[in-house]
């Protein structure tokens, strides 16, 4: 596993844009059906914007209706870390980089097969790197 890497909120704030600073960091959300990966069909891999930890293959999206891009898996369970959050009167597992940090998105127990998860991510938390062909 990559070292732990920690930043102060200003070098933070020097690296990312507004709208990924207030998810990454601040643990936004973006509105539904406006990230710039929701509708996105390209092959290849999602990195944290953060640091860019390989978070999940295009080859595990799916359109899950609910407007954010959705995977039934993770690349690699150790490259992401869960809490419970009881924010907004839910109750809810938030989705972390286990290597900065930054909040990601939301895991909820109603996706596909083979695993019946349905990670939520926001777009403002994913780098994405094509696959060369």
């Amino acid at each position: 596993m990559a070292e732990k890497m920690i930043k102060t909120d200003e070098e933070w704030k020097k690296l990312l844009t507004p709208a990924q600073y207030g998810v990454t960091r601040g643990k936004g959300t973006e509105r539904a059906f406006t990230g710039q990966y929701w509708d996105f069909h390209d092959q290849g891999v999602y990195l944290c914007v953060c640091c860019g930890n390989e978070l999940f293959d295009s080859g595990t999206k799916f359109d899950s209706g609910c407007g954010w891009p959705s995977f039934y898996a993770a690349k690699d369970e150790g490259k992401i870390e869960t809490a419970a959050d009881r924010g907004y009167g839910m109750v809810r597992t938030e989705v972390m980089c286990s290597r900065c940090g930054a909040h990601l998105g939301h895991v909820f127990n109603d996706g596909p097969n083979p695993t019946g998860l349905r990670y939520c991510m926001n777009s403002a938390s994913l780098k994405f790197e094509k696959k060369e062909q």
